[in-house]
C-alpha cells in the first residue's frame, strides 16, 4: 500500500490561506452584487470574446453554468452575446462598457480588502504578501497556458 505524502506545512497553509482569501473576494464583491463566478467570467471576458465551450473550459465549470452566469451578467448590461456571422450556432461572449466598468469596480473592491487585510502586517511583510499573491497570479497564468498547450 502507497500513501501519498502529505504536503509540508507551508503548502498546507498557503492551501488554507487560498480558502479564506476566497471568501474575502466574495465578501468584497458583495457590495456590487457580483458573485465570484460572475467576478471570473468578466476576468476572462476581458482578455477578450469567447465562446461558451472555451469559458466553460478555462473556468472550469459545465456549459449550462456559463449560460446561467452569462444570462444574469447579461440582463445587467455588463456582457452581450453576438453570434458568429460565419456560423450562426457560434455565439461569442463580450463584456460591454458596463461591464469593464464594473469590472474596474470590483478589482478596486477586491484590491482595497485584500490591502486593508495586509495592513495588519508590518510594512515589508505587506509587501512580500501582496508580492507572494502577484507571484501566484503569474503561477496559475503560466499553469494555464501549460494545460492549454498539451490540449
Amino acid at each position: 500500500m502507497s500513501l501519498k505524502p502529505s504536503p509540508s506545512r507551508v503548502a498546507l497553509e498557503a492551501a488554507q490561506a487560498a480558502t479564506r482569501l476566497a471568501r474575502q473576494v466574495a465578501v468584497a464583491l458583495g457590495d456590487l452584487d457580483l458573485s465570484p463566478s460572475q467576478y471570473r467570467l468578466l476576468l476572462f471576458l476581458s482578455e477578450g470574446n469567447a465562446a461558451a465551450s472555451a469559458v466553460a473550459g478555462r473556468l472550469a465549470v459545465s456549459r449550462p453554468s456559463v449560460t446561467a452566469l452569462a444570462d444574469g451578467l447579461e440582463r445587467r448590461g455588463l456582457l452581450q452575446r453576438k453570434s458568429d456571422p460565419a456560423d450562426r450556432r457560434k455565439v461569442a461572449h463580450e463584456l460591454t462598457e458596463a461591464g469593464r466598468e464594473a469590472l474596474a469596480a470590483a478589482d478596486a473592491a477586491v484590491a482595497e480588502r485584500f490591502t486593508r487585510i495586509a495592513s495588519h502586517l508590518e510594512d515589508d511583510q505587506t509587501d512580500q504578501a501582496m508580492d507572494g499573491l502577484a507571484l501566484w497570479n503569474e503561477a496559475l497564468n503560466r499553469y494555464r497556458t501549460a494545460m492549454e498547450t498539451q490540449q
